[in-house]
C-alpha cells in the first residue's frame, strides 16, 4: 500500500525489557504495566512478537515494551524473527532492561545478551528476577561482573520493581506526565480468524511496517499484539490476535491462554475484521468465531484473504474440467477453451452469494476480497473501517424515528405466528455501540425474530448501519383507558 500511513508520534521513552526465554519477562512485564497483557505459563517461547504497554509511576509515565526470549545463534525461523522484532524495539529504546534468573545464576547466554545489549549503546539495567526473599539476595552478587546496575527483584510479587522504576525515571531524561497525554478518540480494530490465515501478514500491510511475526507455522502469533498509527487525521489501534481453535485443538497451557486472549481482544475492539482463507471457503470454524463477533456486539467487516490465490486455484480448475469430456459437451465442435475468458467478477459473486448463505447472521457486514501478502484491494479496508466506526456511534433523534415508524413503516407487513397483531406505539434510541433502540409495543411477550428481522431491515433501508449490529429491547405500553383506542393508546 502506497505509505499514507505513519506510525503514531512516541509520546512515552520508551522501557524495552530483554532476555533469554523463560527469565520471567512477561511476568515483568504485566507488573510494570499492572494489566495481563502478556501470556505467562511455565512453558518458554510464548512471547514472539512486541508487546506493548504503559507504566505510571510517581506521576509520570514510561511505554513498555515486552519482547520475545532472544537466543542470537538459534537459525530457525521463528527465534530469528523473535530477534529480528527484538531489535526493533531495541532501536527506538529509551533504556534496557536485560532480566535474568538468580536461580541459573549467570549463564553463557546471558552474557552473550549483555555484550549484545552494550553494542546498542543504549543504558541498560540488570534486573535479576526470582529474588523471593532477602536471604536470596546474594544470588544476584555474581551479576555485578556484567557491570551495569543490578536490580533484585521478584516480578511475580512486586518486590523491588519500585527500585528499578525509579532508576528508570532517573535515567530518561523527558517523559511525559500522565495528565499531559494527548488522550485520542481512537478507532479500536481487531483482527480475528483462525489460525493461518493471514492475520498478522495483514496487520503488517495495514500499517506499512513488519510489526507481526508472519510464519507459515500455525499458532505463531499466541499474544495479542497492539499496535498504533495515524492515517488521514485518524487514529486506529490495531489488535493482532492469536487464531481461534476449538477448544479441543488446543494442547498447551499457552494455546488455551491465547484462545481466551483473543476473546478479550474481540471484546475491547469497535470494529472486528473477520479473516477468513480465500483458497478454503468459509468453515465451520470460521462461522463459530463470526458468532464470538456477533454476540459481543461488534462491528465487522469479512476479509477473503488470499483472493489472488483463490482465483488461481479456481481457473486451473475450469481448465481441468474444460478438458472433460463433460466440458467438452458444452463447447461448440471445434471450439477450444481459453483461459483468458475466465470470469473472475462471476467467482466473486458466487463467492460473496455462498458466504451469505452460510453466514446469515452476519448479512449486515460488509465482504472484501483482498490479498494482504499482494497488498491487492487491501486500500478497500480503511474506508469501510471508518464506515463501521461511525455508524457503530451514529445517533437518530427520537422525533425522526417516530417519523420514520409513522409514515414509511407499514407495520402490517411484519410476519408473526401469533393472531394479534403487533402495535408499536413508541420508539427511541438508548444507546449507542452498537445501537440499541428502545421500543413500546402492545404485546408483553418477546416480539418474534422475524418480526425483528423485518424492522431491522427496514431501519437499515433508510439508516445507514453498515457493517454494525442493531438491537432491540422491548417494552409494554398498557392501553390508556380513557382514549378510544388507535393512536391514542399513548400514555
Amino acid at each position: 500500500m502506497a505509505p499514507a500511513q505513519e506510525l503514531m508520534p512516541d509520546l512515552l521513552p520508551s522501557l524495552v525489557i530483554v532476555g533469554r526465554p523463560n527469565v520471567g519477562k512477561s511476568t515483568l512485564f504485566n507488573r510494570l504495566t499492572g494489566t495481563r497483557r502478556s501470556i505467562v505459563t511455565n512453558e518458554p517461547g510464548i512471547t514472539r512478537d512486541r508487546i506493548y504497554g504503559k507504566a505510571e509511576w510517581r506521576g509520570r509515565a514510561l511505554e513498555v515494551v515486552d519482547t520475545g526470549g532472544i537466543v542470537p545463534d538459534d537459525k530457525a525461523l521463528i527465534p530469528q524473527e523473535i530477534l529480528r522484532q527484538a531489535h526493533v524495539a531495541i532501536k527506538k529504546a529509551a533504556l534496557l532492561v536485560l532480566v535474568v534468573d538468580s536461580q541459573a545464576g549467570l549463564t553463557p547466554l546471558d552474557e552473550e545478551l549483555a555484550r549484545l545489549l552494550r553494542t546498542t549503546g543504549k543504558p541498560f539495567v540488570i534486573a535479576v528476577n526470582k529474588v523471593d526473599a532477602v536471604s536470596q539476595e546474594s544470588n544476584a552478587g555474581v551479576f555485578h561482573r556484567i557491570g551495569v546496575p543490578i536490580f533484585p527483584i521478584a516480578a511475580e510479587h512486586g518486590t523491588g520493581v519500585d527500585d528499578l522504576l525509579d532508576a528508570a525515571l532517573a535515567q530518561v531524561s523527558v517523559v511525559a506526565s500522565v495528565e499531559e497525554e494527548k488522550q485520542l478518540d481512537v478507532i479500536e480494530v481487531a483482527i480475528i480468524g483462525r489460525p493461518n490465515v493471514g492475520k498478522s501478514t495483514l496487520l503488517n500491510r495495514l500499517v506499512g511496517e513488519e510489526r507481526s511475526i508472519v510464519s507459515p507455522i500455525p499458532g505463531t502469533t499466541m499474544d495479542n499484539v497492539d499496535t498504533e498509527i495515524t492515517r488521514d487525521g485518524r487514529d486506529y489501534r490495531f489488535v493482532d490476535t492469536a487464531g481461534i481453535r476449538r477448544k479441543g485443538k488446543t494442547t498447551l497451557v499457552a494455546e488455551k491462554l491465547s484462545v481466551v486472549m483473543a476473546r478479550r481482544g474481540l471484546e475491547r475492539c469497535d470494529v472486528a475484521l473477520l479473516v477468513v482463507d480465500g483458497e478454503q471457503g468459509v468453515t465451520q470454524g470460521d462461522a463459530q468465531i463470526a458468532s464470538y463477533a456477533e454476540e459481543s456486539g461488534r462491528s465487522v467487516v469479512i476479509v477473503i484473504n488470499k483472493w489472488d490465490l483463490a482465483v488461481v486455484a479456481a481457473r486451473d480448475a475450469a481448465s481441468r474440467d474444460a478438458a472433460t469430456a463433460k466440458g467438452k459437451s458444452k463447447r461448440a465442435p471445434g471450439e477450444r477453451y481459453k483461459p483468458e475468458n475466465f470470469d473472475s467478477g462471476r467467482l466473486m459473486f458466487d463467492y460473496e452469494k455462498m458466504i451469505r448463505a452460510k453466514l446469515k447472521f452476519l448479512s449486515y457486514a460488509p465482504i472484501v476480497f483482498l490479498s494482504a501478502k499482494s497488498g491487492e484491494r487491501a486500500e478497500r479496508l480503511y474506508p469501510l473501517i471508518n464506515q463501521c466506526w461511525e455508524a457503530r456511534r451514529r445517533r437518530i433523534a427520537t422525533p425522526a424515528l417516530n417519523n420514520w415508524l409513522k409514515e414509511e413503516v407499514d407495520l402490517q407487513r411484519g410476519t408473526t405466528p401469533k393472531a394479534r397483531p403487533v402495535r408499536i406505539y413508541y420508539i427511541t434510541q438508548a444507546k449507542i455501540a452498537p445501537p440499541t433502540f428502545l421500543i413500546f409495543t402492545n404485546q408483553k411477550a418477546p416480539l418474534h425474530f422475524s418480526y425483528q428481522r423485518f424492522l431491522e431491515n427496514q431501519l437499515r433501508a433508510k439508516y445507514d448501519f453498515v457493517g454494525t449490529p442493531v438491537r432491540f429491547i422491548q417494552r409494554l405500553r398498557k392501553r390508556d383507558k380513557r382514549s378510544s383506542g388507535g393512536d391514542a393508546d399513548r400514555d
